[in-house]
């Protein structure tokens, strides 16, 4: 997959709408019962955005940020405001937020994760902290972290057994799912893009 390690800017992006969509078939049988099989292995995240009224000034860069990428073709980073960090809105992310794995005495590397199903693949600079056991690693001494992967590569394999956590902050990758965007001018030296689609991919 083709990324491009920027973000799309969050003042641009305000008012967005979306979240996670999980795609289910659902079968009814003339008995009246359901059959219900999941065609994803894990929630997909779409949004909306449409960017109201604004300056040609940022028109002009939402739209030259949407050439750099060759519309569809680069994926980049994308802020959820709701979803973007490893604890709930409000707290203060603690590097035991989330079990990432266990040691096994040869392991180095652990994927960041939310979940068994969903891995944390672009992390935000400088909001990593991880934990063997409870007690804090210090980066970069104990730990490192590969910001375009999610991987965390520890100095020393954890113990047999040890419980391996993390805490962080992360963006969503995503690309457009426009292959136009339009511009409508509402005013004198102003207009508005109705309709910005940016879909999750998966790597």
């Amino acid at each position: 997959m083709s990324f491009d390690d920027v973000i799309f800017q969050s003042r641009l992006a305000f008012g967005a709408s979306g979240g996670p969509e999980r795609q289910v078939e659902i079968v009814r049988l003339a008995s009246g019962l359901e059959q219900r099989n999941a065609r994803w292995s894990r929630a997909r995240r779409t949004y909306a955005i449409s960017t109201g009224i604004k300056s040609f000034a940022d028109l002009r860069k939402l739209l030259q940020f949407f050439e750099d990428r060759g519309g569809p073709l680069h994926a980049f980073r994308f802020l959820d405001p709701v979803d973007h960090r490893s604890c709930a809105p409000g707290e203060t992310i603690a590097p035991t937020d989330r079990a990432i794995g266990t040691g096994d005495g040869a392991t180095v590397d652990f994927q960041l994760a939310l979940g068994t199903d969903r891995p944390v693949t672009k992390p935000v600079e400088e909001t990593v902290r991880v934990a063997v056991d409870g007690g804090e690693l210090a980066q970069p001494d104990d730990f490192t972290v590969d910001l375009l992967t999610g991987i965390v590569t520890l100095a020393v394999a954890p113990a047999e057994g040890a419980a391996v956590t993390a805490g962080f902050q992360f963006h969503v990758p995503v690309r457009f799912d426009n292959a136009q965007l339009a511009v409508t001018q509402t005013a004198h030296e102003a207009g508005e893009i109705p309709d910005i689609r940016l879909v999750e991919v998966f790597e």
